[in-house]
């Protein structure tokens, strides 16, 4: 057991340095040009290329800007002597499609590679450009935009900060003050270890499901029969069992390094957002439905699990493995489908995702054959099997078939056929469950079954979760979130009709006007979710505060920044959150990625990169750069009516409890601060008071 405990150190390990929330070193870029010996009139092809920092991804530049994530740009400083032939291509992207977005995106991993033709008019081209894009990690959840400058000829990367500044009529780089800061960012470290641990029990739960199967239970006392009585001493009996439920450890946790190795997080990508595949598990996971109501059984060739087996009577450690072997074998019409499924729910994560599935399930499907074998008096303690282990196996087959809807939906959305959309997918789920709900009350009987004369109390417990599922799942046919099941439903805006929307009963925060502080600055241009009324530009939000006395919320987002609309969405749209954004804050969204171009003497060069910031987008990031040096989305900051911080700045973290925490001791640093600013004032006033705080 020590080896299985190194194990889960060694993989926790691994990940654990996930996420930090700091300014990221922009990229690296390369140019190469692919001609040789080039005079004018010719036309030559260049080849831009951009390093990639591990667990991060790029935007590409040939999909829909209207979709939402921010697109990769590059704009050429035009001159005579040279012209671009056609747009720039994209080399080497892939696809996917997101459901926030409700659209198929591209983008690249490791490394980003583009070319551009050009026809050059002169001996030596001047060809410079700066490239706008974006970078994200599903790793911390957060969303980075950059601009480089790229310079054709000499392949030097240039700054045409000359030329900024006499545009701008700026001699001096702008410093911005940072925020009074006196407490550490809160790091994001930790969620990719948290969501792997959470991966890690699901699996864990998912094989003691599968040893409650048919073809694996029955299996617990024999096995366990043949190391105690099998074994001159039961000290050597209880060693071999141990290795037997290392051995089962060992040959799924080999699966889930091999589909991880051989594939890679590339492949499982392919595998979960391609049409192709999903149409191929869709299917897939029909047939296991189908075997699980006892249609037909899924086998292995038996030549081939005949072979396995004889290969099992040789003594020692190897006759050993090859049992462990023998059992994953014979049991795989039953638990194939099973490991399967965590195999496919792990192709949207990381490589090592598959691998920590796999060590969930294997230990949990271990376990108790080394246990029984260790204490073999807890066997009487078994249930006999008998027809509960059938009822075990169709119970599985409806959840297959319920799961099975998710990966035509997947394909439904990306070539929006709307034959899936959410009232139709709820509509299948409620059907579904309902009769999952009959067939455990025994209204149901399967062929291979026989009709139960009486309804046992665990029969009846199951049917009341199974009816209480549904009736969650009713309101969702009207609009409701169903929050919990988010991520398995189609996106709520496929739904045609949806009870009290937002989109007819909240007020526009475009024409949204308070009597304090005027009209929102750019709010014919940006908005704010779940009808907060807010503002878009910092001077004015910090004045506001001011006015109405409260502490200032600054969301640091962006249109393209995925993770950002997830927080709306899970987080944001909670009613405690909700409610403290609503009435205890003035609140500023501060999109770094809004390509919209200021007046021109709102310009300035600024002293972090020396470049000039025409743009809404630009001039917050540099905003967020020098005052809290961070350039990491979604970022959420809270600030006082002096501009000092009131706690440390937060990222990515769906936990409402630590948000509402956040907001709380934000609050109440606020009132603690504005308490002795009273008290400094009337001292300084001559006042006598004899103030009491409780």
């Amino acid at each position: 057991m020590r080896y299985h405990k190194l194990t889960i150190v060694f993989v926790l390990a691994l990940i654990s340095h996930f996420g930090h929330s700091q300014v990221m070193e922009v990229p690296k870029w390369n140019v190469e040009v692919q001609e040789n010996n080039i005079v004018e009139g010719d036309t030559i092809t260049v080849f831009f290329e951009a390093k990639i920092p591990e667990d991060w991804y790029m935007y590409s530049s040939d999909f829909d800007p209207k979709l939402g994530p921010m697109v990769t740009e590059f704009n050429f400083y035009e001159n005579e002597q040279f012209e671009r032939l056609g747009n720039v291509e994209a080399i080497g992207q892939k696809k996917k499609y997101d459901e926030l977005f409700e659209g198929e995106y591209t983008y690249f991993t490791k490394k980003a590679k583009f070319k551009q033709r050009f026809v050059i008019h002169s001996e030596s081209p001047d060809i410079k450009g700066l490239v706008s894009y974006q970078i994200c990690s599903d790793v911390n959840g957060q969303c980075i935009p950059f601009e480089s400058d790229v310079a054709v000829f000499n392949n030097v990367l240039k700054k045409p900060l000359d030329t900024a500044k006499s545009d701008a009529d700026a001699s001096t780089p702008m410093v911005l003050e940072a925020f009074d800061n006196d407490f550490e960012t809160t790091e994001t470290e930790g969620q990719g270890l948290s969501f792997l641990l959470t991966f890690f029990f699901i699996s864990f739960g998912a094989g003691l499901i599968a040893l409650l199967t048919p073809c694996v239970f029955p299996m617990i006392p024999m096995t366990v029969s043949y190391f105690t009585k099998s074994n001159t001493s039961r000290k050597k009996g209880i060693a071999y069992a141990i290795l037997y439920g290392v051995s089962i450890i060992a040959i799924y946790t080999i699966v889930g390094t091999l589909f991880s190795v051989l594939f890679g997080a590339d492949f499982a990508n392919f595998l979960s957002t391609h049409w192709i595949p999903n149409l191929f598990f869709f299917a897939i996971f029909i047939i296991f439905a189908l075997s699980f109501f006892g249609l037909f059984e899924i086998t292995l060739p038996n030549k081939f699990v005949n072979k396995i087996d004889s290969k099992s009577n040789k003594s020692g450690v190897l006759g050993i493995f090859f049992m462990a072997f023998t059992l994953v074998l014979v049991s795989f019409s039953c638990t194939g489908p099973i490991a399967g499924t965590i195999l496919l729910q792990a192709a949207n994560g990381d490589t090592i995702q598959p691998i920590v599935g796999m060590l969930g399930f294997s230990l949990a499907f271990a376990l108790p054959f080394t246990l029984f074998a260790v204490f073999p008096n807890w066997l009487k303690s078994l249930p006999k099997s008998g027809g509960w282990l059938d009822t075990v196996k169709v119970v599985l087959g409806f959840i297959e078939l319920a799961l099975a809807l998710k990966f035509f939906s997947i394909v439904d959305q990306v070539y929006h056929w709307d034959i899936l959309n959410r009232e139709v997918y709820l509509a299948l789920w409620i059907v579904i469950f309902a009769f999952l709900g009959f067939y455990l009350l025994g209204k149901i009987t399967f062929p291979h079954e026989q009709k139960q004369q009486k309804t046992s109390v665990g029969r009846i417990i199951s049917a009341l979760l199974v009816f209480s599922f549904v009736v969650y799942l009713i309101p969702g046919l009207v609009g409701a979130p169903l929050k919990a099941l988010a991520g398995y439903m189609p996106p709520l805006s496929s739904q045609s009709f949806v009870m009290n929307s937002p989109q007819v009963t909240s007020i526009s925060n475009n024409t949204m006007k308070t009597a304090e502080c005027g009209v929102p600055k750019y709010g014919d241009l940006l908005e704010l979710p779940l009808g907060i009324q807010g503002y878009f530009d910092y001077t004015q939000a910090l004045e506001c505060a001011k006015k109405q006395d409260k502490p200032l919320f600054i969301d640091f987002t962006g249109h393209g920044c995925v993770n950002c609309r997830e927080m709306e969405a899970t987080v944001w749209s909670d009613p405690k959150v909700l409610k403290r954004l609503k009435e205890d804050y003035v609140v500023v969204a501060l999109y770094v990625d809004e390509k919209t171009e200021l007046p021109e003497k709102e310009w300035y060069v600024s002293a972090h990169d020396e470049r000039l910031k025409k743009t809404i987008g630009g001039q917050n990031l540099d905003f967020m750069i020098q005052r809290l040096n961070a350039n990491a989305q979604p970022y959420y900051t809270l600030v006082d009516t002096n501009g000092s911080l009131l706690n440390a700045p937060k990222g990515y973290d769906l936990s409402v409890q630590n948000f509402v925490e956040f907001l709380d001791n934000g609050l109440e640093e606020f009132k603690i601060r504005n308490t002795k600013d009273v008290l400094v004032n009337s001292d300084s006033e001559g006042v006598n008071h004899n103030p009491i705080i409780n």
